[in-house]
């Protein structure tokens, strides 16, 4: 494990670091036959392949027990995506920090969603905490939404984003996860302004791997885009199977985030 948290830390400076999220051990295996130098879970991949929303709605139990069935088959760093740590509470999320620490994962996501910086701080402590108990050197990715939930005008969040990423550099984090930024422009500030390394979210209309690198991005993370389309092609398959009894792979199409976490909500969620 000591070992992992270094290599994993490591790949953040060596070039742009590509994670192709993945929701259980097989795909996690896949993966890292494909020839990744981590392996990445994606929170919403894990929770739809439970029954779950994604949403901090996933058990911690089914959470610690995915995350040790990954590591289980992995020779490479696993980095886990804690949403916002499953709880408001610093002590619950460490909780949550050391579970999926003794499971296996040397690194985790950590996002501040449409809570307050400050909130955040307070989990990010809470984290590092449970992290140094155990011994490893927890890389500690943290997601501003500031982006991808548009919490403030366009014209206004680089400057909030670059706010919190201060704070948050300051506070303790190794990472820092503009999900949503996709405009060359302020992909460039953001690398040049920000002291962390710098992970974008795969969007379509992002440029490629080598003009993000050259513009200072150190990671790229595919979401849950690849599990989006894996359930898309499941559906289609299973459909044109049940039709007429024939496995016909033609016209595969992904479903939308949208549809697949609506799909997942229970009746209690739906009241």
């Amino acid at each position: 494990m000591a070992a992992m948290d270094r290599v994993f830390h490591d790949l953040h400076q060596q070039g742009l670091l590509l994670l192709a999220n993945v929701a259980d051990a097989g795909g996690a295996r896949l993966v890292e036959r494909q020839g990744s130098k981590a392996v990445a879970t994606s929170s919403a991949a894990v929770a739809w392949s439970h029954g779950y929303q994604d949403g901090d709605k996933l058990p911690l139990a089914l959470l610690a027990g995915t995350v040790e069935s990954m590591a289980r088959v992995l020779n490479v760093p696993l980095t886990v995506d804690i949403e916002g740590g499953y709880s408001d509470v610093p002590e619950q999320v460490a909780k949550v920090v050391g579970s999926v620490i003794d499971a296996g994962a040397v690194g985790i996501n950590l996002e501040d969603g449409t809570q307050s910086p400050e909130q955040l701080l307070r989990k990010l402590d809470a984290a590092r905490n449970a992290a140094s108990q155990r011994g490893v050197d927890l890389f500690i990715n943290v997601r501003s939404d500031v982006y991808l939930k548009n919490l403030l005008p366009a014209e206004q969040r680089l400057e909030e984003l670059l706010r919190r990423a201060r704070q948050y550099a300051a506070g303790g984090a190794n990472g820092l996860f503009a999900a949503g930024v996709v405009e060359p422009g302020e992909i460039a500030t953001l690398c040049r302004e920000v002291t962390l390394p710098v992970n974008l979210l795969w969007r379509a209309g992002l440029p490629g791997p080598a003009e993000l690198q050259r513009l200072g991005v150190r990671r790229l993370s595919a979401g849950s885009s690849i599990a989006e389309f894996l359930y898309g092609a499941m559906s289609g398959l299973t459909q044109r199977f049940l039709q007429s009894g024939q496995l016909d792979t033609g016209g595969l199409k992904a479903h939308s985030y949208a549809e697949l976490n609506a799909l997942m909500a229970t009746q209690a969620d739906r009241t």
